[in-house]
């Protein structure tokens, strides 16, 4: 009998690593040095996005009128000292998996089930905090592998980044996981949800001790709104 669940994705940054708002501060702090104006909501709202694409947006809103080479140029600029800020920030900081994580992996290994990480970090922050956490061991050149995680796909190895679905369709090339009615999906963003949504997933489930409440992910189209990953694993061991 074939399995009902043959893949999770997760989310990385507030869904199976702890983020008390740290990349949105490292967010606020690159848009202060290099001129722009934003506030705490319309980041966090933008949470989950390609990190270049949150920096297109804030200066195609500053400078509605700017050239298209004046635009690129200034987008670089912000993006670049983000991406500064952000990897002393992972590199110089202990990174810690959120409460249940550990737990929830060990359960899917147990049952064969895939176990795929997307973010919108880009690869070179992924492959940081994979390292500090030994998550990355069994993982080849491809980034998919048999010992903890089974595929690992960041923002910038897709054509787009949520919401649009291209991560999670990697991961199933990654996995060899054909149909997309047997993956769920889990993250901490309107953009995990939608993603999970556009790409056809059986379910598509928020979580709420990450960067956004129960209250925020509510008004979005979900599957279920769990408090954390133990939660996770206990709807799990209904479905499955």
């Amino acid at each position: 009998m074939s399995q009902l669940v043959e893949m999770i994705v997760f989310d990385m940054a507030g869904t199976t690593i702890k983020d008390n708002h740290e990349v949105e501060d490292c967010f606020i702090k690159a848009v202060n040095e290099t001129g722009l104006t934003t506030t705490h909501d319309e980041i966090n709202a933008m949470m989950g996005w390609s990190k270049r694409n949150v920096f297109e947006k804030l200066w195609r809103k500053e400078l509605p009128k700017a050239s298209a080479k004046d635009l690129a140029k200034r987008i670089d600029y912000s993006y670049d000292a983000f991406r500064e800020i952000l990897e002393a920030h992972y590199l110089h900081t202990a990174i810690i998996p959120t409460e249940g994580a550990l737990e929830v992996f060990e359960f899917l290994k147990e049952r064969n089930i895939k176990i795929a990480l997307t973010t919108g970090f880009y690869r070179k922050v992924t492959d940081i905090i994979l390292q500090k956490l030994n998550w990355n061991v069994g993982l080849d050149r491809n980034y998919a592998g048999n010992v903890l995680i089974n595929a690992s796909i960041s923002s910038d190895q897709v054509i787009a980044s949520r919401p649009a679905p291209f991560m999670i369709f990697r991961a199933m090339e990654l996995c060899n996981v054909a149909d997309v009615r047997k993956i769920i999906k889990i993250g901490d963003t309107p953009s995990d949800l939608a993603e999970g949504k556009n790409a056809g997933c059986l379910y598509s489930f928020g979580i709420t001790n990450g960067t956004h409440s129960k209250s925020e992910l509510e008004i979005y189209e979900n599957d279920g709104l769990l408090e954390n990953l133990f939660e996770f694993k206990t709807r799990l061991e209904s479905i499955l």
